[in-house]
C-alpha cells in the first residue's frame, strides 16, 4: 500500500470525538496532519465495528453513533477481515501475545502491506513488521 498508509486504530477517532479536551485536540490534530500531509488512512472492518459499539454504549443516541461512524468510515478506506486475516492474527495472539482487536487490527495491516498503525495503545509495539505512531504525542 506504500509508505503513506497507515491504519488507524479505534482509540484515535474515539478520542477524536469523545476524550478529554486534551486527547481530544491531539487526536484532531494527528488525523488533520495525516491529510495535510498526504497520508492514506485505512481502517479494518472490526475497527468500525468497535468504533459504533463504543459511541452506542457512551451515549446512547442511536443516530448520532451511526452519523459518526459514516463520518470515520468518510475518512479511510475499510478493509475486510477475512480469513487471512484471522489466521494471522491468532498467529499474532499466539506468538506475540497482542489480544482480541488490537491482533486483528495488527493483522489486517500486515496482511494489506500497511506498515504503520496510529495508536495511543502501546500492545502494538514489537509486532514485526508494524511501527506504531502515537497520536496522543504533541508533535514536536
Amino acid at each position: 500500500m506504500g509508505e503513506k498508509a497507515v491504519l488507524i486504530d479505534a482509540a484515535v477517532p474515539l478520542h477524536a470525538v469523545g476524550g478529554s479536551v486534551r486527547e481530544r485536540t491531539l487526536a484532531r490534530a494527528f488525523l488533520d496532519r495525516l491529510v495535510v500531509d498526504g497520508h492514506r488512512m485505512y481502517a479494518s472492518a472490526e475497527m468500525i465495528q468497535e468504533f459504533a459499539f463504543h459511541r452506542l454504549r457512551r451515549g446512547g443516541d442511536r443516530g448520532r453513533a451511526v452519523q459518526e461512524t459514516k463520518d470515520v468510515m468518510s475518512l479511510m478506506t475499510v478493509l475486510n477481515v477475512d480469513r487471512e486475516v484471522l489466521d494471522l492474527s491468532l498467529d499474532l495472539v499466539e506468538r506475540i501475545g497482542v489480544r482480541g482487536r488490537d491482533a486483528v487490527h495488527a493483522a489486517t495491516a500486515l496482511v494489506y502491506g500497511i506498515p504503520v498503525i496510529a495508536s495511543p495503545d502501546p500492545a502494538f509495539d514489537g509486532i514485526p513488521g508494524l511501527r506504531r505512531l502515537d497520536p496522543l504525542r504533541a508533535p514536536r
